[in-house]
């Protein structure tokens, strides 16, 4: 198995497309599950998003853009919030993971609808700060943290720090001496699950670059064993024990297992190891942990292929996940939280692209297939090129009439694999100048974005009830040169 989220793997089969696609019965349909919750086709057929019609946001804003539907992502904020809130009972945080998308506007919200944030490098706690957002309520993940990100976190009162490294601790623990405070620490564990959309395998140790394995590796200290809890529990050691003794406060333990994930059988095998070394630590030195994280990872709809968990199921079943294991370790209920992103974001965003281009290229045996070319590409959305996923498309600037046609949707960058939407069927008489929408590109794709051939990066715009306001500005070619100092 692919060790990173892959979306869904496909082969190219041809003209026909991959097996789980089907021809629309209605082409101009909306499949409630692939968009925001605002939108829908007016009397003329052409998309309206927070009861603004499309063709009035890429006349205002411009094409290619991304464009948010600010009710839907408060909505999904507090479905996650309520549903955890009332599933848990040890109490529950939701840190939206900010690596998914992030800018001010975002953090606004998540703190007007009440959750947290979880940061993994120093700019996206620049923009938190810059938001006003409470340092107290942020998490900062990453495997390198600099010393000097850790110094303005640690200065700034970040409510937790996930320890990914010894040299971590050891970092941590001077600053604790040199500013005469005591950090509050949770250690990432490395479980040994990996998963990924309705699959998870369960290994002896990872090989990757995140957090301590539960099983021996470099620095598990002697005599330590997978049934000691290897790497992990000497961390845990250094900072009870060991250098971080007094300087640190240990809050938990927390682990993240994949994404894309659409059930949660392994959840339950990573609850089972983590509490396992929970309990481990309550035995030998006195001390039960208060928290435990078990990450984010929720998958969403791309395509028709994806059916993914509501919050409320998630939440129930992960809390009845941890109340289970815990009785097995007759341990107390620990305050747990969770870090969705993608399941936050990515459905209620949909990029707005032009069509600049249409041809039919033949293939073998009479088979054709038709390229789409848009104003946008790669630069804008690196999935499909750098996961292989998949996402879906609509026709969005008027009704249609004509048959379903299988097409592929590229960009304009100078690279083959500029692919937006390898396959989806769209109306047979899609022309130059028609706008085309691609739902789901909330997460991973504003914040993965690129300059690649110069091309300026995209606005985001918020839609709500009519009003439309950007929150991040279209680059401009003055802002790449800039930079450039010749």
């Amino acid at each position: 198995m692919r060790a990173h989220e892959a979306g869904a793997l496909h082969g190219d089969i041809g003209h026909h497309g991959p097996a789980w696609l089907r021809p629309p019965e209605d082409i101009n349909a909306l499949l409630d599950q692939l968009w925001p919750a605002t939108a829908r086709r007016d009397a003329d057929g052409v998309l309206n998003v927070g009861g603004i019609d499309v063709r009035t946001l890429a006349q205002e804003y411009g094409t290619p853009a991304y464009v948010l539907d600010e009710d839907d992502f408060r909505a999904r904020c507090r479905a996650y919030r309520d549903a955890f809130s009332d599933a848990s009972g040890g109490g529950a945080d939701v840190f939206y993971a900010g690596k998914a998308f992030l800018c001010k506007a975002i953090v606004k919200i998540i703190a007007e609808e009440g959750l947290r944030l979880d940061v993994c490098t120093g700019g996206e706690l620049a923009v938190a700060l810059a938001a006003g957002f409470d340092p107290a309520k942020i998490g900062l993940h990453g495997n390198n943290k600099s010393l000097p990100e850790l110094t303005r976190a640690v200065r700034a009162g970040v409510g937790r720090i996930v320890v990914d490294s010894h040299d971590e601790i050891d970092r941590l623990a001077g600053l604790a001496d040199e500013l005469g405070v005591r950090p509050k620490v949770m250690v990432r564990v490395t479980v040994g699950v990996e998963a990924h959309t309705h699959e998870y395998i369960a290994t002896a140790h990872e090989d990757q670059k995140f957090g301590f394995s539960l099983a021996n590796g470099p620095g598990s200290g002697p005599g330590s064993g997978p049934g000691a809890g290897g790497a992990a529990a000497e961390a845990v050691r250094r900072i009870l024990t060991g250098v971080g003794k007094d300087r640190l406060e240990l809050l938990g333990l927390h682990s993240h297992i994949g994404s894309q994930i659409f059930d949660t059988s392994a959840f339950e095998v990573s609850a089972r190891r983590v509490l396992g070394l929970h309990a481990q630590i309550s035995e030998e030195y006195g001390v039960e942990l208060p928290e435990l994280d078990l990450g984010g990872g929720f998958g969403v709809a791309y395509t028709t292929q994806d059916d993914p968990l509501p919050p409320s199921d998630i939440s129930r079943q992960l809390a009845k996940i941890v109340e289970h294991e815990c009785g097995a370790f007759d341990l107390e209920l620990p305050r747990l939280s969770i870090e969705p992103g993608r399941a936050l974001v990515a459905p209620s965003v949909f990029t707005l692209y032009e069509v600049g281009t249409v041809k039919d290229i033949a293939l073998d045996a009479g088979a054709t297939r038709r390229y789409i070319s848009v104003d946008g590409g790669m630069s804008d959305n690196i999935r499909t090129a750098l996961y292989d996923a998949s996402y879906s498309a609509t026709l969005a600037s008027r009704a249609s009439e004509a048959p379903p046609a299988l097409a592929r949707i590229v960009g304009k960058h100078c690279e083959s694999g500029d692919i937006v939407v390898k396959d989806e069927f769209l109306p047979a008489d899609l022309v130059v100048g028609d706008l085309v929408a691609v739902p789901g590109t909330g997460a991973y794709c504003r914040s993965m974005a690129s300059n690649y051939n110069h091309v300026p990066r995209p606005p985001v715009v918020a839609v709500r009830n009519g009003e439309a306001r950007v929150i991040v500005r279209r680059e401009t070619e003055a802002d790449l040169l800039r930079l450039d100092v010749g």
